[in-house]
């Protein structure tokens, strides 16, 4: 391996004049087209683990009454949060692949320019 070649072709490509108004475009798409499916799964990640402590909580008596009728609504709760988050990796993954297929034209397009300069 020619690592003296290698760091003369990393240098180049470091000074050489760049169309950074097509690569700035490519990354704004790449986001727009990643964006919901991270938010969403932030935000149902969250909601369900708090959901998930909450159920905990009530079944351990560290919140509500104490009573077996608390146990059992902590225990169901609980595994409504469970079930939320378990379902938030494959909801992702299809909000994800929506959105790569609503912008994968226009992504392509713009790759093929960039690369055949």
């Amino acid at each position: 391996m020619n690592t003296d070649k290698i760091y003369a072709e990393q240098l180049a490509n470091e000074y050489a004049s760049k169309d950074t108004s097509k690569i700035i475009a490519l990354r704004k798409l790449d986001a727009r087209a990643k964006l919901p499916a991270a938010v969403f799964t932030y935000t149902g990640g969250i909601i369900a683990a708090l959901v998930f402590g909450t159920g905990m909580c009530l079944a351990m008596g560290q919140i509500g009454s104490g009573t077996t009728g608390s146990f059992v609504l902590g225990i169901i709760i609980g595994i409504v949060g469970m079930i939320g988050m378990g379902l938030n990796y494959p909801i992702y993954k299809r909000i994800l692949e929506n959105g790569k297929k609503k912008y994968a034209f226009e992504i392509m397009e713009l790759a093929k320019e960039i690369s055949e300069k």
